[in-house]
């Protein structure tokens, strides 16, 4: 099914600025020009009703497909990586101008974004590799590492899994071709359902994507995987079938709705997408069987209850992979310690000490972290993510001051009831921050009385 689970407790409300933009007609929505893909190729079928002319190979265009090399990206006043730090650094640089507050949500893409997130999590990643091979090495006497980073060529630590961001955004766009090419093998017109129907038919039959349930593979929660093992979380499977559609210029939208994620075709008709057409409806071919799942808030879905929901805005979007990942990590870092909540040190005073930290992993922690920082760039003022954020920095290697920092703001945001909560937290933090700071070395841990 392809109705996405995208709840989790770090992720606010919608935001004040989710605006629609002017809604679409559709063929066959109230319209009876039937447009074709045309043999010609030259030609490539419009929404509007206006063809537009695909420009003849070698041209110089702003298509969907010509996004520079991650690093060419970079401005003049930042320097060029040199090693796994400085892409991490990097990565974020991009993912912050992105989704700035100056960029209109309409031209921040999706993917690129989710591609930033990934090359940020695999440079972690890859730092943590070249600290146990030094370690190794060191233990095995050797006098002189040969894997010096900064001598790496910057843009192959730029890569993932040895592609660079503009390749791996043409593998969206080679589908969309894909797409294109079924409908001229199938001699049809341009009709909604026939486009969602090839959509489905490429990414499904001849591509071989599926669905799966959220598990704890990060394989299935980042972009750059997905399109490379072609299974995923329904989630992740809805924003390829968003970014496929909108270079076929059918716009696709969405919603969170209870546990799940919908997705449908921006139209004035919304009834439309609820008659049945081969069997099944339009609401049904986008959204695969979850529509008929009795235990789905889906399946209660019609047309005007449709017009009531919130369109997720592609910053919303962005936000709900990150919870994911938070949620992700979170649960594979506190896979030994089950049931382990990021808040249950506030409701256990007595029980906090320098030496009472139950075991998590600390890998999976930091990428929990990095998902967080991330998400509070979307979401400056969510006062619950920059709890947890806090919560997540105290259970990190005790890093009394970070977490006390991010502590203090969210008590300026949240609710006085939560600032009742907090207050005693921060305040024995500080402590325990004071007596890490003048424990001496080789001394017995102390703990707060």
């Amino acid at each position: 099914m392809l109705c996405a689970s995208s709840s989790f407790a770090l992720l606010g409300p919608a935001s004040s600025a989710m605006a629609s933009s002017p809604v679409s007609r559709f063929v066959g929505f109230g319209h009876h020009t039937t447009l074709r893909y045309d043999h010609d190729q030259r030609r490539r079928c419009s929404w509007t009703g206006i063809e537009k002319k695909i420009p003849f190979p070698g041209k110089r265009t702003a298509s969907a497909s010509a996004y520079p090399l991650f690093l060419s990206q970079l401005t003049k006043d930042s320097p060029r990586p040199r090693n796994y730090q400085e892409v991490t650094k990097s990565a974020r640089q991009l993912f912050a101008r992105e989704i700035s507050i100056q960029s209109k949500d309409s031209e921040i893409s999706i993917a690129k974004v989710l591609f930033y997130i990934a090359a940020e999590d695999e440079a972690f990643l890859a730092i943590n590799r070249e600290r146990d091979a030094q370690s190794l090495m060191k233990e095995r006497e050797s006098v002189q590492d040969q894997s010096d980073p900064s001598d790496t060529d910057s843009e192959e630590l730029l890569q993932l899994d040895g592609k660079s961001i503009s390749e791996w955004v043409s593998e969206i766009d080679a589908i969309s071709k894909d797409v294109e090419a079924e409908l001229v093998s199938r001699d049809i017109g341009c009709h909604l359902v026939q486009v969602l129907e090839a959509v489905n038919t490429v990414l499904f039959d001849l591509r071989g994507f599926k669905r799966t349930s959220i598990t704890l593979d990060p394989e299935n929660s980042y972009l750059h995987s997905v399109l490379n093992c072609r299974c995923s979380t329904a989630f992740l499977i809805s924003v390829i079938y968003i970014e496929v559609c909108k270079r076929l210029n059918v716009p696709i939208v969405g919603s969170p709705v209870g546990e799940d994620f919908l997705i449908w075709p921006k139209t004035e008709y919304p009834e439309e997408l609820f008659k049945a057409t081969s069997g099944q409806s339009l609401f049904s071919i986008v959204n695969g069987r979850c529509v008929d799942d009795p235990g789905s808030m889906a399946s209660d879905l019609t047309a005007k209850s449709l017009q009531d929901l919130d369109i997720a805005t592609n910053r919303d979007i962005i936000g709900i992979a990150l919870a994911n990942l938070i949620r992700l990590h979170w649960r594979r870092a506190s896979k030994s310690s089950p049931g382990l909540m990021l808040t249950s040190p506030l409701s256990q005073l007595n029980n906090i000490s320098s030496s009472n930290f139950p075991l998590l992993r600390p890998q999976d922690l930091r990428l929990a972290i990095a998902a967080a920082e991330r998400l509070l760039i979307l979401q400056p003022h969510n006062w619950a993510l920059r709890r947890d954020l806090g919560m997540m920095l105290y259970y990190d290697s005790r890093q009394y001051g970070e977490a006390v920092q991010e502590l203090s703001i969210c008590m300026a945001f949240a609710p006085p009831e939560e600032e009742a909560v907090l207050e005693p937290f921060v305040e024995r933090l500080h402590l325990l921050r004071l007596i890490s700071s003048l424990k001496p070395l080789g001394s017995d841990r102390l703990t707060v009385p």
